[in-house]
């Protein structure tokens, strides 16, 4: 096997992995939306959303970017001193900066709760939110030098099952003893306590957390610094829209935006199951001169996040309304609207790979800023002209255009300054066909069409079916496919000829003239 085929496996079998626990991870996360939308009314359920906003950008300050630098530099160094300082470092930097923002957060609660809520009860939420803050940061740190070692399964046992899965539990456990919003502050606060403990205790079965240390802080700083600025930026294009709409709207509005936007959220689930390993890696390769192979690397994983989100894109764009009332009930399908809107933004954010960790590792961390930059002056000069008139489809309308701002700038970069795209020749045939072919088809055959609880899953192995036929009609396949093939044949322990006659032996075949 070639070398990028082997760092390719490599990969995907890390993304199958991650994948299967990502899923849950957003199922647990939606699940936890569900859980407050259905047991609590849609005000109360934009109540609740708007302390998690709250909540998320205070742990995206106090983290100050670290944890891309802790993934980067943990694998970068060999010695355990100096691995076991890359995460002492990134954990003072963040539990000092964590209590500062903490204790902001709980001496400003009841302004926050003057200013953005309608209950009575925020005050208590919000401070309750306030006091999880630091455990949530150190338990972010513990999985990022997880990460950095390269432990898909410790990872996934933390990151994607125990924290939502946990937070979920206690938050329907609360909201059925009566506690209201309150309930979910409490949830997040017992589950990130939890979580700290554990993180920690995983950490330690791959690097000795006692003995001496060779602290990076400086270097870690250096490196975070520009990534403070773009992942704060980051998370304030995705929850700019809630806030904004809880200052100009009401938490009903609030309520049904954060209805459909988890849902349209949930197209980057395969995105971010291949952005476990792809980061560390993609370093690894830069550092030893192979620029080349992150460029096929990241090309091919790309297209097929693309190919493997594209029919749940279908679903949300041909079935807006009945996406909705099955997982949240009748009391959102207001939200159906927006639905689509969101869909082709976060389509796009799972089409585009991942561009952010490719900058990063080759070190050019700055233009993620500039792209987040760009992207929230976007978001907010847009929320400020279209909340007050349109309301959820002018939040929605905002946070598309803002999205396509930001990966516009950094695959720019990426291809001008680093010859690294996303569009091989194959690729480029897939991004067009897939939606030219099957989109339509499924418009058509729409009216015959209808999603329940029990003909959503049929339809999405159909569609996905249809894809991989339209993948093959405009000759999308390429060598690198077949290490995805194989993958597939030995977890599943059957061949899959019907794919495989498709696939061109090398560059230079002609897949139309394969056996």
């Amino acid at each position: 096997m070639s070398e990028r085929a082997s760092e390719l496996s490599a990969l995907l079998s890390s993304a199958a992995l991650v994948m299967v626990g990502g899923i849950v991870a957003s199922a647990a996360k939606l699940g936890e939306r569900v859980v407050v939308g259905r047991l609590l009314s849609p005000e109360a359920y934009g109540e609740v959303s708007i302390g998690i906003a709250l909540l998320t950008f205070a742990t995206t300050f106090a983290l100050a970017g670290c944890t891309q630098g802790v993934s980067r530099f943990v694998p970068r160094y060999d010695d355990v001193e100096d691995r076991r300082g890359v995460w002492v470092s990134g954990l003072a930097v963040t539990m000092t900066l964590a209590l500062a923002f903490a204790a902001a957060l709980f001496t400003s609660a009841e302004f926050l709760a003057d200013r953005l809520f309608e209950a009575d009860v925020a005050v208590t939420y919000v401070r309750v939110l306030a006091v999880a803050l630091p455990f949530v940061v150190g338990f972010r740190v513990a999985i990022a030098a997880v990460r950095g070692h390269e432990n898909t399964v410790y990872y996934t046992a933390a990151h994607d099952l125990l924290d939502p899965l946990l937070r979920i539990g206690l938050i329907a456990a609360l909201i059925v003893a009566g506690m209201g919003i309150v309930a979910a502050g409490i949830a997040y606060l017992l589950a990130a306590v939890l979580t700290f403990v554990v993180g920690h205790y995983l950490l330690s079965r791959l690097l000795p957390l006692r003995g001496s240390v060779r602290t990076h802080t400086r270097e870690l700083v250096r490196f975070s610094a520009p990534l403070v600025v773009s992942t704060v930026v980051g998370v304030l294009l995705t929850r700019t829209d809630t806030l904004m709409l809880g200052y100009f709207r009401t938490s009903r509005e609030v309520g049904l935006y954060d209805a459909a936007y988890p849902l349209a959220g949930g197209l980057l689930v395969v995105l971010t199951a291949f952005g476990f390993l792809y980061l560390p890696m993609a370093s690894r390769l830069d550092s030893e001169g192979e620029r080349d192979e992150v460029d096929s690397i990241y090309a091919t994983t790309t297209k097929w996040v693309y190919v493997v989100t594209f029919p749940a894109f279908v679903l949300l764009v041909v079935f807006p309304a009945d996406a909705i009332r099955i997982v949240f009930g009748p009391e959102y399908t207001a939200a159906g609207q927006i639905l689509p809107i969101l869909a082709v933004g976060f389509f796009v954010s799972a089409a585009a790979g991942r561009d952010r960790e490719t900058l990063s590792a080759v070190g050019a961390t700055t233009w993620i800023a500039v792209g987040n930059v760009a992207g929230l002056t976007m978001n907010v000069a847009l929320n400020l002209l279209l909340i007050p008139q349109y309301g959820i489809v002018g939040a929605s309308v905002a946070s598309v255009t803002s999205l396509l701002t930001v990966h516009l700038v950094i695959c720019g970069v990426l291809a001008v300054r680093y010859g690294i795209t996303p569009f091989s020749p194959s690729a480029v045939r897939a991004y067009v066909g897939l939606p030219v072919i099957v989109l339509p088809t499924t418009v058509l055959l729409s009216p015959w069409i209808t999603i329940t609880p029990l003909t959503l899953f049929p339809f999405l192995v159909a569609c996905g079916l249809a894809s991989l036929v339209a993948l093959a009609i405009v000759a999308g396949y390429e060598p690198d496919d077949r290490v995805v093939v194989d993958l597939v044949e030995d977890a599943a322990g059957i061949e899959i000829p019907f794919v495989r006659r498709w696939i061109p032996e090398s560059s230079g075949s002609d897949p139309l003239s394969a056996d």
